[in-house]
Parts: C-alpha cells; structure tokens; sequence
C-alpha cells in the first residue's frame, strides 16, 4: 500500500504523522533484517517493488500505452525490469534502454534482466539507442542508479540523465531520482528531474532537503511490507505543523501579559531598523506577553512602528527579560560590537541571528542557551568553510555547527534541519517565496516568543520552524513571487492559535 507524504511541495491534503528519514546504508540494513526475519530472498523485495510501479504508474497515467524504462547496473535497474515485464503483460509497449549489457549484470538485477528476455522482452543498449526509430513515451521510467550512487556520473550515465529530461513525457522515478545522494540530498552531476518518485522503505533523508527538492516532483512511498526494526532508528525526522501543533494549547482564562514571557530584541543599527522591527512584530504575533526592542539611539522609537512595542531606555534590560534575540540588523560596527559585549549571555534563553552570528564566528564559544539560526552563508563563516561545502552535506552541516557551538542550531534553505545534540529534525514547510528580505527576522521572533511561553529549546525551535514555513504557504496561495515578510504576520497570529482554524 502506497503512503502518501504530505507536505512535500506545497501538498497539504490530509493529516500527517511522525515520519522517520533514512540514510541508505540504514535502508540496506533493514532489507537483510527482513529477509532474515521472514526467510526470503531479497528478490522477493524486487519483485514487489516492481508490481508497486506498475500499480502506481497505471493509477497515475492511466492512458499512458507507451513506456521508456531506462534501467541501470544494480538493483534499481531490476526493479525496472520487473516493471518492464509486468507492464509488457497488461498490454503496455514497453521500450527498456540499458545502461550496461543484461549479461554483464549480477545477483537479483541480472535475475529480473534474465525473466524479461525469457518472457520475450528486447534490450536495448543505451550507447545504441535511436530513440527516432521507437514510438514516442507518454511516461519515462528512471530506473537507472536509485540509492547507488555516491561519486558523479559517469560520461555514459551524464548522457542518458540528459536524454530523460530532454523527453516530452512525464518521468517516474524509482526510489530515487538518479544522480541524487539519498543522504546528502545533493545532486551529483546530472540529476533525473523526476514528475513523480515513489520511493520503497522509508524515505531517504536526502530527499527533502538540498536539491532534492527541486527533483523528486510528488513525493509517494511504499513500505513494500517492511515495518522497520526497532534496532535500527532514523537518522532524521520530518517535522510539520500539522504533527506539531497539539503543543500549542489554549491559554488558561487567568493569564496575564506577565505570565507569557518577556523578549529582549537587540539589533537594528543604521539603515537595518526593518529586521529589528519585524523580529518584534513577530514576537508579538506569536504570543509573547511583552517585548522591547533595543536599537541604535539615533533611529525614530519602534513603537513608531508597531505601538505595542517598548523601547529600552537604560544601558541594559536590569534583569527584566527572560529571553533575548541578538542580531537582526546589528550591524559590525563599535555599536553592534558593543550590544555584543553587553547582552550576550549565558543565563537566559538567547536566540543569536544574523549579525549576531557573524559576530560569533569572530569569536567562537559554545553554550547551551542558545538558539543559533544560520543559512548557509553564515553557517560557512562559523565553521570556516565555503558555503558549497555546507550544501554538500547540509546534515554534517548541521550536526558540526552544533558540536562546536552548542545549544539548538537550524540550518535554514529548502529542507530547514535543527539539531539539538541528539535528534536532527527536517522541517519540510516553507516555499520559494521565503527567498526574500526579512524572512529570517520573523523566525528569531517566533521562536524567541516560543521560548518566553515556557517551551523548550527544541520543541520552541520545531514550532518555530513549521509555524514560520506554513505562514509562508498559506500566504503563496496570493503567489509565491512578491511575498513579503510582513505578509506572513497575520497568518502567524492564526497558526499559533490552533484551537480557532477550521478544516
């Protein structure tokens, strides 16, 4: 049976639940477990995810009558084989293009290769194919690579990756697009850009982060029949609000504006005075009983801005805030140096931002107060690297920022992950549209707010992620390109409330 996973490119349909995210070797191991368990060759996975394609293809593009299966060396090419051959019994014309001879294969592909030629079945050889001389696809199959792939593609790989983009068809691709690294989410060269992946298992963590999510299309998987082993955990989990929503509870009717947290926001020198503002107005949105700003002393008061917001008058907050945000639009001049010097702490709940990190990265320490909040710029500066080096692995990313700096770190792009020393999480709201000035402001003020009302680093740090990206989402159905950071502060006030949204 095929689960959907929500959430993936803007699909909201249905409810969601926890969802665990594989590395490929933990996959592997889960396939022996099974075997072993029930006594069965691994073949009998092949063979049922063949079947699964040919239920999904059929259920997806049910007038398709012509199908390209491009099939590779190890087992992911034999999956495409027992579709070929499944497929080629219910009528379809079937095309299967190999990247590597059938009798240059092993194990279960060379098995599947060899059941497709006995049931009549042709092969033709990838370096050979006219695709002229064949009937034009209505769907391609990308059975080529799957999880096997670590290095770049070869030459002869690189060329059938680009002969399947190139193709006027839609593109299933089987258990992962070819090219892509299931762990890392990087494309390795040439990457197939699949319409649809229906993946086997579980889901590989690579998936939903770096530029897998500009290839895997709709996202579907199918367990094949395999509950995982409770000897084996996830390497990730994919967070959402649906999931995560439940921690926010009714306020009780006694509350008071004291009762729910004091937030210090410390930023907003010369000509940045819009990020230290819109970090508050989203403090305030979120549900912070109180928050003050400290700004440069020669910029106009933020209530100016926002009437409920307080500025600070004294050389610092005297013990008044239980949470302070440090960075958005701070500026690395003696004034931003100095607001440095005298608010960062290793008392209070702290989220450091923006500026605030790169003044980190001049002077590294590790706490465990804090919330650093890094995209991948900043994250290059704080561990000294490039930032292509931070996009090649996002999850060591991630993992590595938290072991030298401590506390709760989310690397923010497409597939937001947060590490808080035990569990990585993959937050997988949010689209295009959050490209733009500001965006990141609002997340330090939702989560400082979060923080203020009693919540821990982590859960605050979750919550902040999915209620920052759903905002987003629920303001794209206006279009992703134009979105402005402001535009997501009034749909933050409704997600933080969840006892008020109707389905």
């Amino acid at each position: 049976m095929v689960e959907v996973i929500r959430g993936v490119l803007g699909t909201k349909e249905g409810g969601s639940l926890p969802q665990g995210l594989w590395q490929t070797e933990q996959i592997r191991a889960l396939e022996r477990s099974w075997a072993e368990r029930e006594g069965q060759p691994l073949y009998a996975l092949m063979a049922r995810a063949g079947a699964a394609l040919r239920t999904y293809a059929t259920l997806h593009w049910p007038e398709s009558r012509c199908w390209w299966i491009f099939v590779g060396p190890g087992n992911n090419g034999g999956d495409g084989y027992v579709l070929a051959r499944l497929a080629r019994q219910i009528g379809i014309d079937v095309v299967v293009i190999a990247a590597r001879a059938p009798e240059q294969l092993k194990g279960d592909a060379r098995l599947a290769a060899d059941e497709w030629l006995s049931a009549g079945g042709r092969v033709w050889l990838a370096e050979q194919f006219d695709g002229a001389q064949q009937p034009a696809p209505d769907l391609v199959v990308d059975a080529l690579l799957g999880t096997g792939v670590s290095t770049h593609l070869s030459l002869l790989l690189t060329k059938i990756v680009a002969t399947i983009n190139g193709l006027a068809a839609p593109v299933l691709a089987v258990d992962l697009p070819s090219g892509l690294n299931g762990d890392t989410g990087r494309a390795m060269g040439a990457v197939v850009r699949a319409t649809r992946t229906l993946t086997f298992i579980g889901i590989k963590q690579g998936m939903l982060t770096g530029d897998g999510v500009d290839c895997i299309g709709q996202l579907d998987c199918d367990p094949l029949g395999v509950m995982p082993d409770r000897a084996i955990l996830p390497a990730a989990w994919r967070i959402d609000y649906p999931l995560l929503c439940e921690w926010l509870s009714p306020r009780q009717r006694s509350s008071n504006k004291g009762g729910h947290g004091k937030v210090l926001l410390v930023g907003g020198n010369r000509g940045m005075q819009g990020a230290i503002v819109l970090a508050a107005r989203a403090s305030l949105r979120a549900g912070a009983g109180l928050v003050r700003v400290c700004q440069h002393p020669e910029l106009p008061p933020a209530s100016l801005y926002q009437p409920e917001l307080m500025s600070l008058t004294t050389a610092d907050d005297e013990g008044w805030a239980s949470v302070r945000v440090i960075g958005p639009g701070l500026g690395q001049d003696e004034w931003g140096r100095g607001q440095i010097a005298r608010y960062l702490t290793d008392r209070l709940p702290l989220v450091l931002d923006a500026d605030g990190l790169n003044w980190l990265a001049q002077s590294p320490r590790h706490q465990d107060n804090w919330v650093l909040t890094p995209h991948p710029g900043e994250a290059a500066r704080l561990l000294g690297c490039t930032i292509a080096d931070i996009e090649a692995d996002r999850f060591a990313a991630v993992q590595a920022l938290q072991q030298r700096y401590g506390g709760v770190v989310l690397l923010k792009g497409a597939g937001t992950l947060i590490y808080d020393g035990e569990r990585v999480a993959l937050c997988c709201e949010g689209n295009p549209g959050m490209a733009s000035g500001g965006m990141g402001d609002l997340l330090s003020g939702i989560i400082a707010a979060l923080l203020a009302q009693g919540l821990s680093a982590t859960m605050a740090t979750w919550l902040g992620a999915v209620i920052h990206g759903e905002a987003a989402d629920l303001a794209a159905a206006d279009g992703e390109r134009g979105m402005l950071a402001s535009d997501l502060l009034p749909l933050i006030r409704r997600l933080v409330n969840p006892d008020t949204i109707t389905s």
